[in-house]
């Protein structure tokens, strides 16, 4: 698989993909780590939120319960978004790679990269896409 960058791979993902765990999903609405996700939920995606804050409180967002990693998730994903600091992503790389089945897609939100993780990844092949806002893509190009 590869890093996308072009418009068509976007939409192909955004087309193609509705199931979305969001890993360091926020639940304060003024944050990009709920608003971005509260926003594909309007759009028809399934969200599955990732904090182990949230989840220790037994909270739901959108209709399910907010789990503490992504080994918790009982259902295929789609697409894996990381909210996370660029020098945290790593740290989710092994709960990404031991997910069944893996995901198609890693997307690292605006501001997020991290071009080690990525190229592993890819290697596995999942698809990555980098320092980009899930939000303003879904409305500018579809």
């Amino acid at each position: 698989m590869t890093q996308l960058q072009q418009s068509r791979d976007v939409v192909r993902v955004l087309k193609e993909n509705k199931v979305i765990a969001v890993v360091g999903f926020h639940h304060d609405p003024m944050k990009p780590a709920y608003y971005v996700p509260e926003y594909m939920h309007r759009q028809g995606y399934t969200i599955i939120p990732v904090n182990p804050a949230l989840a220790a409180r037994g909270q739901s967002f959108f209709g399910h319960r907010a789990v503490a990693t992504l080994a918790e998730i009982t259902v295929p994903v789609d697409v894996v978004e990381i909210f996370r600091r660029s020098d945290k992503v790593r740290d989710h790389l092994n709960d990404i790679l031991n997910m069944r089945p893996p995901p198609k897609v890693v997307w690292m939100q605006l501001g997020i990269r991290d071009e080690a993780t990525a190229r592993t990844l890819t290697q596995h092949g999942i698809d990555v896409i980098q320092d980009r806002c899930m939000l303003a893509d879904h409305r500018a190009l579809l």
